[in-house]
Parts: C-alpha cells; sequence; structure tokens
C-alpha cells in the first residue's frame, strides 16, 4: 500500500534514527516481538511539540516504515519522566510565528498526518495529559488507551486560537459533533474515564492493583494480539477501516471490496487459510 521506504532497507532501523534523536526514544521488540515503542521525551516542557519533536518523530516514522524494520505495530506514548503523552504545542514557537510562518507550518504532511498514515497499525498509550496538539496526535492514532490519572481536551481557544492539528475534524468523527463542540468552544479539559464514556479514547486503566488488569498489561496484550496477525493484512484492514471515515458508502465499500480481492494474491492468505485448516499457529511471510 504505502510507497514511503525504501526497498534496499536503508534506514530501516528505527532504533538507530532514535539515538540520533535528541527528544525521541524508540525499542523495538523489548516488550513484545514485532512492537515498537516511539516514546516522546521532552521532560522539561512536558513534551511539547516544537519543531524539533516533530522533525524527529517523523524521521523514527519513516525508519518504523521502512521495509526491513521489522515493525508490524507501534504504541506511542510519552517518556514516564516527562510526566505527560504531549502537554500541548510549544506556544513560545506560536507566539513568534505571523500568519504567513504559520501557514508554512501547517503545510501537510504534518506530524499528524504521518500517524494518521503510518501503513502498521498505531496504538497511543496515553500516560498522562494529553492537551491541545497532544490530544490531536492521539486522535490521529488507530487505538487510544488511557491511564486512569491522564487528563484530555483541546484548550486553544484560551490561547484566541482554534485546534489547527485536526482537532476539529478528527475529534467529530470520535465523539459526534455536541461533544466536540463542548471541548472546543469551552477549552476545558477532562479527565480520562469521562473521555472513555464520549469515546475520545477507546479504554481507561488503571495500574492493576488487586489483580486487575494494569495499563502497560493492557497495551501490549493488544499490540501483542495485533502483532501475531499477517503484516499484510494488518495494513489492509487499517486502511479500509480508515477509509469509512473519508469516503462516502458506496466509495468504502468498493475500496473494502478492492483490498479484500488483492489479498488474494499474497502468500499470507494461503498460509492463513492452509493454517486454519491444519489446525495450527500460522507463519507470515509478510507478502
Amino acid at each position: 500500500m504505502s510507497d514511503r521506504g525504501g526497498d534496499d532497507g536503508r534506514d530501516a532501523d528505527p532504533e538507530a534514527v532514535a539515538a540520533g534523536c535528541e527528544f525521541v526514544d524508540c525499542a523495538v521488540g523489548d516488550r513484545v516481538e514485532g512492537v515498537a515503542t516511539i516514546a516522546l521525551n521532552r521532560p522539561d516542557a512536558r513534551n511539547a511539540l516544537n519543531g524539533q519533536l516533530r522533525g524527529e518523530l517523523k524521521d523514527v516514522l519513516d525508519a518504523v516504515e521502512a521495509e526491513g524494520s521489522g515493525v508490524r505495530v507501534v504504541v506511542l506514548t510519552g517518556a514516564d519522566e516527562a510526566r505527560a503523552f504531549v502537554a500541548g504545542a510549544d506556544v513560545s514557537e506560536l507566539r513568534e510565528r505571523d500568519m504567513l510562518a504559520q501557514r508554512r507550518a501547517s503545510e501537510r504532511p504534518r506530524v499528524y498526518e504521518r500517524v494518521a498514515d503510518l501503513r502498521q497499525p498505531i496504538i497511543a498509550r496515553i500516560n498522562g495529559h494529553a492537551l491541545g496538539g497532544g490530544c490531536e496526535l492521539a486522535q490521529a492514532c488507530d487505538v487510544r488507551i488511557a491511564h486512569e490519572r491522564a487528563k484530555l481536551g483541546q484548550p486553544e481557544i484560551n490561547l484566541g486560537l482554534i485546534p489547527g492539528g485536526g482537532g476539529t475534524q478528527r475529534l467529530v468523527r470520535l465523539v459526534g459533533e455536541g461533544q466536540a463542540m463542548k471541548l472546543v468552544l469551552s477549552g476545558e479539559l477532562i479527565d480520562a474515564r469521562e473521555a472513555h464514556e464520549i469515546g475520545l479514547v477507546d479504554e481507561v486503566y488503571g495500574d492493576g492493583d488487586d489483580g486487575a488488569e494494569g495499563f502497560d498489561e493492557a497495551v501490549y496484550d493488544l499490540a501483542a494480539s495485533m502483532a501475531e496477525k499477517s503484516p499484510v493484512a494488518l495494513e489492509y484492514a487499517k486502511a479500509a477501516v480508515r477509509a469509512a471515515s473519508r469516503t462516502g458508502l458506496e466509495e468504502g465499500l468498493d475500496y473494502e471490496s478492492e483490498l479484500f480481492t488483492a489479498l488474494f494474491a499474497t502468500e499470507d492468505k494461503d498460509e492463513g487459510i492452509d493454517a486454519f485448516l491444519e489446525d495450527r499457529e500460522p507463519e507470515w511471510e509478510g507478502r
């Protein structure tokens, strides 16, 4: 599906790329085989999205998507020492921009589109505040799992601005127009439980006391259940589901049928069916 990432495997080591970054860390397979954990790590600013952090994140995502990276699923989170997922945009950068500078900064693909269009599934591990651009970054992910201590919101209106990273569009698709209006026009923050009730996050967990499933256990159990699937089927399934919010029904059904049919040309389709019929685990080749 994606034409990003070179066939020669160049820059296909996300950990090596992240090693050259100041604000982005990456570990592949440390928790689950085939799962890359990308952690934003700008603790002094609670992971506020400045230009450097955005650029570094895009570079690491490029490496994740390149041929040969071995990554099937991504977990995107804030480094725990930052005490936030992303606290928002870097307001000091915004203050220095005029309209022309902001128009250049808003040219797509921005980091939000880069996350949304990543060919691998990407789970937002919302370990703390996700505000403004951080809330928009979480919305661009495929699944959002929040710690119960997290707070989310679009407080741009308090600065005389509106969400500019997709928050007026993706938020409506997630929670409906009324709830989106409430959050965007009031600028108020909501806790993780309320965010779950309105559909902004998909699951909420604590630390797993008293035998209950904990936050990290839930995140990586889900990542593992995805990572054990065919990489090609994961990519096509993500593309088909994404199309539902971007196209009309008839166009979406045609696109789904096209992707479904295309999978019949893959080795993984034959392997998956053979494994089912032979009552064994499939061995995916990713082609």
